[in-house]
């Protein structure tokens, strides 16, 4: 098993982050670009990789009142994570997210490394633009 973990601090309330992050319609603009969900019948949903064509089915639930998203594959039980938003203060958040990848041969540190820091730097983004 391996597992990832960043944290990012943004300008913004908890609940304005978390609107954002866990918005369905916009949750391709801050996930890795080669990735993009299609909600099911949730909490299922289905995740497009453009690397490999390949579709994979998934689970997504998303908690408004713990500002906590959660996310995992449905047939093999082969990834998981999920996204964290707590307030600092009225204007400013930290959005953690944490992936677990428990097959073998997962991507490569630095892939998911890189793929994290720049989600959470688009997710910053969407959140300066207007709704």
């Amino acid at each position: 098993m391996s597992e990832y973990e960043r944290s990012r601090r943004i300008p913004a309330s908890a609940e304005l982050v978390f609107d954002r992050a866990s918005d369905l319609d916009r949750i391709d603009r801050w996930l890795p670009t080669d990735l993009h969900v299609r909600p099911d019948d949730l909490p299922a949903v289905t995740v497009h990789e453009d690397e490999t064509g390949r579709d994979a089915r998934a689970l997504f639930q998303a908690e408004r009142d713990q500002l906590r998203m959660e996310w995992g594959t449905r047939d093999d039980a082969s990834y998981a994570g999920w996204l964290q938003v707590a307030g600092i203060s009225p204007d400013e958040s930290e959005v953690t997210v944490h992936l677990s990848f428990f097959e073998e041969g997962p991507p490569s540190e630095a892939h998911v490394d890189r793929a994290l820091e720049e989600s959470l730097a688009k997710l910053a983004e969407q959140v300066r633009q207007p709704a």
